[in-house]
């Protein structure tokens, strides 16, 4: 290598391009943390599809390639493809974004002493997902920092200092849209049944959830801070709030999220 001259990156294998696995891996290509003649794709049906924008990738059906090619493995696979899933990995990083799959699992998957589990969603598509993640075994500063970049690749990332915080996060952040789908769906059909046409009302609740989204992400408040600014404000929407809140959608939505939590213990068979 000539002096100056830049190293190249690791060679990334990715198991996995459906909705999630194909979002993570074209945020790692849009960002420029991987150049695709550096990134393998492990797809068992054989579709290339989402990603006719690069040239140079490498694609295979075998898993197996990406351990022998490849210094990280990216596991992105349905959590119940898990099930009798083994491949020779034990000298690879293996970062996992399969739900409910733990990192003793991992290591039996692979023969890797370097795990990572981690979740995050298909907003990393826009690199808007929030992928928190746990580190077992013998990874080491080094491989943190990889997987840190690979993450801010896909939009905000943390590391979290125990596993079963993943389960957590599986629950609240890795379901987008979902919650937040379901909330404005309640807040689009209220509008419809007090008389306003159905496309405006759409509109007007997408409209609403960007710029929440926006504000809550820019604003140096927690969201409990906005909360109780607004109901200080004691106007219309502190009516709605209180209303709320005295009905149990606290509640309600931490049983929810709990359920949600629970499914992904047992998700992965």
């Amino acid at each position: 290598m000539a002096a100056g001259e830049a190293r190249p990156g690791p060679v990334i294998g990715l198991a996995g391009v459906g909705q999630l696995g194909g979002a993570i891996g074209r945020a790692l290509l849009r960002a420029g943390f991987v150049e695709p003649d550096r990134l393998w794709i492990a797809n068992r049906s054989g579709s290339r599809g989402g990603f006719e924008a690069w040239q140079g990738l490498h694609w295979t059906t075998g898993l197996q390639d990406l351990a022998e090619r490849c210094d990280l493995l990216l596991l992105a696979l349905p959590p119940a493809a898990c099930a009798g899933l083994r491949v020779a990995a034990a000298d690879r990083l293996v970062v996992s974004v399969m739900a409910g799959v733990t990192c003793d699992r991992l290591r039996a998957i692979s023969g890797s002493g370097r795990v990572i589990r981690a979740m995050s969603s298909p907003a990393a598509e826009l690199g808007l997902a929030y992928s928190p993640w746990y580190a077992a075994g013998a990874v080491d500063a080094a491989d943190k920092t990889l997987v840190r970049r690979l993450f801010e690749a896909c939009g905000a990332t943390d590391e979290v200092p125990a596993e079963d915080q993943i389960d957590v996060f599986t629950a609240v952040t890795g379901p987008v849209p979902g919650f937040v789908a379901l909330f404005a769906r309640a807040m689009r059909d209220y509008a419809v049944g007090r008389g306003v046409e159905p496309a405006v009302a759409d509109r007007a609740v997408r409209q609403l959830f960007l710029a929440g989204g926006r504000m809550l992400a820019d604003s140096d408040l927690t969201p409990g801070e906005q909360v109780q600014a607004m109901i200080d404000y004691a106007g219309t929407t502190a009516a709605g709030m209180l209303q709320m809140q005295s009905a149990g959608l606290d509640r309600v939505v931490a049983e929810g999220l709990e359920a949600a939590r629970r499914k992904s213990l047992t998700i992965a068979g």
